[in-house]
């Protein structure tokens, strides 16, 4: 509940006329204050990008909607990063538990490789002794 009075709150911070819709002309203004640069052409294109009733503004909720969208690709981007760190150096796409027990060794945590082995296989839903990046996702989800 507390998120939404979040939104809530800078919402109408965003909505200088209070009719419940941010303007294109809103929108280029919220942009301004983060530091950005947008012409009103390019905030009339926005708003009808993420406008989901098509009257050309944005509601509080086609705000969320995009704020949610770009903190789910965030994590996303987090997650291929932590990925790319634990993985095999040849790069096969996979943890194995060698590069397992080579990342924790660098983060300070001694194991063995068969301790990776009994931890990849706890989320290895293939059983082929490696982790994916999908299982590796379902892992830290």
């Amino acid at each position: 509940m507390e998120k939404l009075q979040q939104y809530r709150h800078v919402f109408r911070q965003l909505d200088k006329n209070g009719d419940g819709k941010l303007s294109p002309p809103e929108l280029q203004i919220c942009i301004g204050k983060v530091g950005g640069e947008l012409t009103l052409e390019e905030a009339e294109m926005a708003a009808a990008m993420m406008d989901s009733d098509g009257d050309g503004l944005l509601s509080m909720e086609d705000l969320i909607k995009v704020v949610e969208d770009a903190n789910e690709e965030e994590k996303a981007n987090d997650l291929k990063m932590a990925f790319k760190m634990y993985e095999e150096m040849e790069g096969c796409g996979c943890i194995t538990p060698k590069s397992l027990k080579r990342m924790l060794s660098k983060l300070g945590e001694s194991r063995t490789v068969d301790d990776c082995k009994v931890m990849i296989s706890k989320f290895d839903v293939n059983g082929d002794g490696v982790l994916t990046f999908d299982e590796f996702r379902e892992m830290m989800l």
